[in-house]
C-alpha cells in the first residue's frame, strides 16, 4: 500500500490520501526532548518542515515556539498518525496528549 502524504499551504496542513487531517494550530506537549530546557514543553505548532511516512506511520517536524520559555526551534520527528491498511483510514494523534519526539532539534 502507497500512501500520500503531503505538505499544503506553505507547512500548514499535512494531507493524507489526499485529504487535509492535520493543521499546524495547535498546542503540543513534549517531554524527554531536545526543543528547548523546560521539563515538558509547551510548543505552538508554527509551520511543518518535513513529513515522512514508514509502513503505516505518519510522522512529522514542525516549527514552533515553547510558550514557556519563548524558546522557538524545530521538533524532532513526532508521529502525527496511523493509516488503517484495511480501510486507508488515517487516524490521528491526539495533539492535546504528552509526546515524547523522536531524535532531537538541537
Amino acid at each position: 500500500m502507497t500512501t500520500p502524504v503531503h505538505q499544503l499551504d506553505d507547512g500548514a496542513w499535512i494531507s493524507v490520501n489526499d485529504q487535509r487531517e492535520m493543521n499546524i494550530s495547535d498546542l503540543w506537549q513534549l517531554y524527554d526532548h531536545d526543543f528547548c530546557a523546560c521539563h515538558v514543553a509547551d510548543v505552538l505548532a508554527e509551520g511543518f518542515v518535513e513529513v515522512s511516512v514508514e509502513g503505516a506511520t505518519v510522522t512529522a517536524r514542525f516549527a514552533g515556539q515553547c510558550i514557556n520559555c519563548g524558546e522557538s526551534a524545530i521538533t524532532g520527528w513526532l508521529t502525527m498518525g496511523t493509516v488503517d491498511p484495511d480501510t486507508e483510514t488515517f487516524r490521528r494523534v491526539d495533539p492535546n496528549s504528552i509526546h515524547r519526539p523522536a531524535g532531537g532539534s538541537r
